[in-house]
């Protein structure tokens, strides 16, 4: 009798520690996105390749752009594909943004900073992930790779309507894996990360 009145108290304290030891080292998601925030504001600089698909309606396009991103500096997207536009340079800093082409350059004026075009996408990406404001976070499974889900939006819009950002994180060492950017519900821009990496303050200031 003794026994089996000892296993009900053993059995529920075992039940609490493995409740304690699962997922992110017992962290909650929303303190590991606040995690990822901190470390994507601290960043000194970051690479990536990315394939956006920009849904306008009547049209889709598609492209890869290379991005190069230097905190308080410059920010380069070059277009790496389809081959007709390959090459084409964006250049963005202080809000306004220069286009290169073949050594000839046009100016295009300060950027909307709504990501609502494939060129102005990665750095709105950045952008929510840093300074928006996070409406959810969870975690999924995408494309068999274990990721942390970030969705911002106006935090006086409902779900699905306004503009509304989600980024979705692998789970070490926290590179972007996948961007969306909806308009009242509807997908506009789909980025894929094929590639990317980081460099934190401490690395680059010393």
């Amino acid at each position: 009798m003794r026994m089996k009145r000892l296993c009900a108290p053993m059995m529920t304290l075992c039940l609490l520690l493995a409740a304690c030891g699962g997922g992110s080292g017992g962290r909650g998601d929303e303190e590991l996105a606040l995690d990822i925030r901190a470390e994507y504001l601290g960043m000194a600089a970051c690479a990536a390749t990315a394939e956006i698909t920009a849904d306008y309606g009547q049209r889709v396009y598609e492209f890869t752009l290379d991005l190069q991103y230097t905190k308080g500096g410059e920010t380069v997207l070059t277009v790496t594909a389809p081959e007709d536009i390959a090459g084409v340079t964006a250049r963005l800093k202080d809000g306004a943004a220069t286009l290169e082409y073949d050594g000839a350059s046009l100016e295009t004026g300060v950027l909307d900073g709504q990501g609502l075009s494939p060129v102005s996408a990665l750095p709105a990406l950045l952008n929510a992930v840093q300074t928006g404001f996070i409406a959810e976070v969870g975690r999924e499974d995408l494309d068999e790779t274990a990721t942390l889900r970030i969705c911002c939006r106006d935090p006086e819009q409902a779900p699905g309507a306004g503009v509304e950002t989600a980024v979705w994180f692998d789970l070490d060492p926290h590179g972007l894996v996948q961007g969306e950017i909806s308009v009242d519900g509807a997908r506009v821009i789909l980025c894929r990360f094929t590639q990317f990496t980081m460099e934190p303050a401490t690395q680059q200031e010393g």
